[in-house]
């Protein structure tokens, strides 16, 4: 492995800190919603894009990240993921418009996927050599993801209630500038020959962001007009192409032989499906707090932060004993049955509803849910590749999750607003709209944990328990990572 880095665990602080701030980037601006919507003119359905602008550039360009660390070295693509993360902070901060502000906010997404590839191939070149370590390391370095999303609830509250919205992209700036200024304690390595599958990133980001826009645009337009079947069609087109790409390109960015990696694809599809679910709760419940019980920025800031902190803390001391103990797919499909069943809970609440009734107790049901599914998940497509596919796999669930994020947020935004959540200052419309979702995303939440029950192979999926305390898993951590 060579010479140990004798500044490691500072080296981890800077990449640590990295993670905390790439996911702090998807929660710190669900409380400000509602005013960059009044102050922005997004519809309520539009609305969304401030969230999926981010998602989709992230998700849909996350493998490209991954192969231009590989080539271009990591602490360069890291390096530059921070100056375009920034960049885009700017944008969003400075955006006059609806327009301004997706725009800002995708090149945010694509600052983010070249920094979260780069950052775990140099935890893997600074740690790599002692299991031991590597253990610690990437507990530390997992425990940064939680952490920013609590972080960014809180802070999303202070900075919109107290000064304005655009300070929650502000702060990116002095922290992007610090970030790169301390990028001098990460590892360099050198340039390597290779193709970059341009084309292939440019069609799969593409078709996805064209789906999306078609499921959010079909209430409005209807689901069987020509505008949607075409945007749809197109979207189908070039996906299609994506794939194509794949199967004849020398360098693809997801070579497609990994598919036929026994238990990758259903672990990937409860990945999609918890994504699906957790990221339209967290979204409409957001909402409902402010624009029904009409809770102000910090307020509503400070609602989610149990739930938020339940998360942190069983991610990071409980779930890993579970998945020791009793293996992945048991924690996947009972963590997607608890995450239906506080979805249930939460599509009672009422238009004179309470927080202490019918947000807390079913919010910290869910949150429940999603730690103990979370991590088995992820750690059990990743144990399904072969150790010189490791990285990929990495890279493709991540790419999972997102997508299945954005998609059902889609989905589930235009489910509301059949119900009546596009009819502001109608609470008991509103409230039927957002109990519509919670109950949709349920549905999905409980299909998620069928197919796990059904299709999830238990000796497989059990191979994911202990990721780095053994010589065979740490082969496979250490392996390197083309992409992520």
């Amino acid at each position: 492995m060579g010479t140990v880095n004798p500044r490691r665990w500072w080296a981890l602080g800077v990449l640590a800190a990295a993670q905390f701030m790439v996911i702090m980037d998807t929660s710190i601006i669900g409380v400000a919603l509602p005013q960059m919507q009044e102050d922005l003119g997004f519809s309520q359905g539009g609305l969304q894009w401030v969230f999926n602008a981010y998602v989709i550039a992230f998700g849909g360009l996350l493998l490209l990240g991954g192969r231009l660390s590989d080539l271009l070295g990591a602490r360069r693509v890291f390096a530059a993921g921070w100056v375009v993360l920034t960049a885009g902070s700017v944008v969003a901060a400075a955006a006059g418009s609806a327009t301004v502000e997706i725009v800002g906010r995708a090149v945010q997404g694509a600052g983010g996927a070249l920094i979260a590839p780069a950052s775990m191939t140099l935890l893997m070149m600074l740690f790599g050599h002692d299991p031991r370590e590597l253990g610690t390391a990437l507990a530390l370095y997992g425990a940064a993801a939680p952490a920013g999303g609590t972080a960014g609830v809180f802070l999303g509250g202070v900075f919109t209630q107290w000064a304005s919205w655009p300070w929650i992209f502000i702060i990116y700036v002095p922290i992007g500038l610090a970030t790169l200024a301390a990028t001098g304690l990460l590892p360099a390595v050198g340039r390597r020959r290779g193709a970059i599958d341009v084309l292939g990133a440019a069609a799969v980001t593409a078709g996805l962001a064209l789906a999306v826009f078609a499921v959010v645009r079909a209430p409005e337009t209807g689901w069987g007009s020509t505008q949607t079947l075409l945007e749809l069609s197109g979207a189908a087109v070039l996906l299609a192409l994506f794939l194509a790409v794949q199967k004849s390109s020398k360098a693809p960015l997801m070579p497609l032989s990994i598919w036929r990696t026994p238990g990758l694809g259903i672990s990937n599809a409860a990945m999609a499906l918890l994504g699906a679910a957790w990221i339209p709760m967290w979204y409409f419940l957001n909402l409902y707090l402010q624009q029904v019980l009409g809770y102000g920025a910090f307020a509503s800031g400070a609602a989610l932060l149990p739930m938020t902190a339940l998360l942190m803390v069983f991610m990071t001391t409980l779930t890993g004993r579970l998945l020791g103990r009793f293996g992945a797919k048991p924690l996947i499909a009972s963590g997607l049955l608890v995450l239906a069943a506080g979805l249930v809970w939460l599509s009672a609440v009422e238009p004179t509803g309470t927080f202490l009734v019918d947000v807390l107790p079913a919010s910290l049901v869910a949150a429940t849910g999603m730690s103990l599914a979370y991590i088995p998940a992820l750690m059990s497509a990743m144990a399904a590749a072969p150790p010189e596919q490791a990285g990929l796999a990495s890279g493709i669930v991540n790419t999972t999750y997102q997508v299945g994020s954005a998609l059902g947020l889609a989905a589930l935004t235009a489910v509301a607003a059949s119900q009546g959540a596009d009819r502001l200052g109608d609470l008991p419309a509103l409230t039927d709209g957002f109990s519509a979702a919670f109950l949709a995303a349920a549905a999905i939440a409980a299909a998620g944990a069928l197919l796990t029950v059904l299709l999830m192979k238990g000796a497989r999926a059990a191979a994911a328990a202990s990721p780095a305390e053994s010589a065979g898993q740490k082969e496979r951590l250490s392996a390197p990572l083309e992409v992520r």
